[in-house]
């Protein structure tokens, strides 16, 4: 692991590499593992499907795919409002985080296990994030706001997660990712006015690349079933639950770019939210109800509890730090409120494997 005690100070690089670096609640985080459980994984019960998706990785469908054209270029971002700006830089400030995240871990996986299969199923998926999170920073460079990724990787804090909670995560991290750029590229699809980026054009082949991803979480936990029993029915719900919840609050702070895409963001979320939990039972042998009116009331209070902490926290004194820690004291209530919520229950498929029809 890089020693974060190396980095240069804060100082010394640009404000969208130091907002990267900080440990926010909403930010994307870097994590770390227990990498001699990891080497003892066995997909030998599903060694047939195995196969065929490192073969696809393998095969590199993409490898080609992420090559900037002139549009690029060209693009005269002057006019944009500085909403609209300050918006899409935040975007994507976070999507390269969350990129180079995985790119670090996966990276760390390969280099720290002797696990033949997870050596190269981990080498091939390091290789699919560092090129998704340079073709973001290079547009990130446009604006003259480039992360300075090398920074971040002795920056940044590392969370130390258990195997089975990065199983969990990056799934859904990996399928929300893609029920996320799909339902952008769909919309732009039928509403190219919105465009307002050629970057969205790439996102129906980059997000077949998130699809692959979890395709293979999903395989190495169907692969080992004890991830998916027990109490650990409890950790997928949480992980269910506060990826959703993220996923919400964050996407409702940042109104200005989903209506510059055209979106109503309580819209977006419905329907990536449903996909997302919709794609999961492929592996999850629990899932979020997400017809109960009330799950989408509390993940509303969440969001306004953030409302009321930012409102807070820039009136400051020792008012706002009441307001403030009330508010975190909700939110923490509210979570544990949908963690009560009926879920539903169902067989899983006996055949692992889903295509990227959405």
């Amino acid at each position: 692991m890089i020693d974060a005690t190396m980095a240069p100070p804060l100082e010394t690089v640009n404000e969208t590499t130091r907002a990267a670096t900080e440990d926010a609640v909403l930010n994307p985080r870097f994590y770390t593992t227990d990498f001699e459980e990891l080497d003892r994984l066995d997909v030998s019960p599903l060694r047939a499907q195995w196969d065929e998706l490192v073969g696809e990785f393998r095969r590199d469908p993409n490898k080609d795919h992420f090559k900037r054209t002139p549009e690029f270029a060209e693009l005269d971002w002057t006019g944009w409002s500085p909403e609209l700006k300050a918006a899409f830089i935040e975007f994507l400030t976070s999507s390269v985080t969350a990129e180079f995240s995985g790119c670090i871990l996966y990276a760390e996986i390969k280099k720290r296990v002797k696990n033949k299969d997870i050596r190269e199923l981990f080498g091939f998926m390091s290789r699919d994030e560092g090129r998704h999170a340079g073709f973001i920073n290079h547009v990130l460079n446009d604006f003259n706001v480039r992360v300075d990724l090398s920074f971040l990787t002795r920056a940044k804090k590392y969370t130390f997660f258990k195997p089975k909670y990065i199983y969990y995560a990056t799934y859904l991290s990996e399928k929300i990712g893609y029920a996320r750029y799909i339902t952008i590229f769909r919309q732009l699809e039928k509403h190219p006015e919105y465009r307002f980026h050629p970057i969205f054009k790439w996102f129906e082949e980059w997000c077949n690349d998130e699809f692959r991803h979890g395709e293979a979480f999903a395989v190495l936990m169907r692969a080992n079933p004890h991830t998916l029993e027990g109490i650990n029915k409890l950790w997928i719900r949480f992980f269910l639950l506060a990826v959703f919840a993220t996923m919400y609050v964050r996407d409702h702070a940042r109104q200005t770019f989903f209506q510059a895409l055209g979106f109503d963001v309580d819209d977006f979320d419905r329907k990536v939210i449903r996909l997302t939990n919709e794609i999961s039972r492929q592996v999850f042998p629990v899932t979020i109800d997400t017809d109960n009116p009330q799950f989408w009331a509390l993940l509303e209070r969440m969001h306004q509890n953030m409302q009321t902490m930012a409102r807070a926290d820039a009136a400051g004194g020792i008012g706002g730090a009441v307001r403030s820690t009330l508010a975190k004291l909700d939110n923490g209530l509210t979570f544990v409120r949908l963690m009560f919520l009926p879920a539903k229950h169902a067989p899983l498929p006996a055949n692992v494997r889903l295509e990227p029809v959405w």
